[in-house]
């Protein structure tokens, strides 16, 4: 690298292989050493699919391991609440804080406008970046759902189908994994609302 030019930014991404983080990953490329980071307790080998879609996209990709104690609260939070949105919140949380503390100059995340869960305040993005000395990212926070919706369908090739049939690497497949572990299948019914996932397969062709 010739002295005059300054080193890139790197930049770590909490990344599950769906649409919403892709997106974001394209959003940022241009501007930092984007590595792909995905969250994983080693409940299961779910991180693979995001590896993998990450590498045909052409991203740095790295494994980041969660503390098993968080899974194990988080769990516990969800079969207590009846409802997966605060357990998914505390490991969002905690993903972000293990990612901070990595050597990365920022990091991110694919949360949108009007995500539920997992969200960021402004309080507790300023709290991480005060902490670790790290510039928090949410290059999705001012998109609406049909906002992204609209640039997936024009930039990406991606599968869509029910979160139980769609081989991802978010949160929600690991608990769920861990809670059918303890409660059986049938319990995952009436904890996780029906919804639709993404999974990513490609760019498209006159986007590269």
């Amino acid at each position: 690298m010739d002295e005059s030019t300054p080193a890139s930014l790197r930049l770590g991404l909490l990344y599950s292989g769906g649409k919403d983080s892709t997106l974001a990953a394209l959003m940022l490329e241009d501007f930092y050493d984007v590595t792909l980071t995905t969250a994983t307790f080693g409940v299961t080998d779910d991180w693979t699919y995001a590896r993998d879609t990450a590498r045909s996209l052409g991203f740095t990709f790295e494994k980041l391991e969660l503390d098993s104690d968080v899974a194990t609260e988080a769990v516990e939070t969800i079969r207590t609440d009846g409802f997966p949105r605060n357990g998914i919140q505390r490991v969002h949380q905690h993903a972000l804080e293990r990612l901070a503390e990595m050597d990365f100059d920022a990091v991110a995340d694919g949360t949108r406008r009007d995500d539920r869960v997992p969200t960021v305040s402004r309080a507790q993005a300023q709290s991480l970046e005060d902490r670790h000395d790290v510039d928090y990212i949410a290059p999705l926070s001012g998109f609406g759902r049909q906002a992204v919706d609209r640039l997936v369908e024009s930039t990406l090739d991606v599968t869509v189908g029910p979160s139980e049939e769609i081989t991802r690497a978010d949160y929600e497949a690991e608990l769920r994994a861990l809670i059918a572990e303890r409660d059986g299948e049938a319990a995952l019914g009436s904890i996780f609302p029906a919804h639709e996932q993404t999974h990513v397969t490609g760019v498209q062709e006159r986007n590269r």
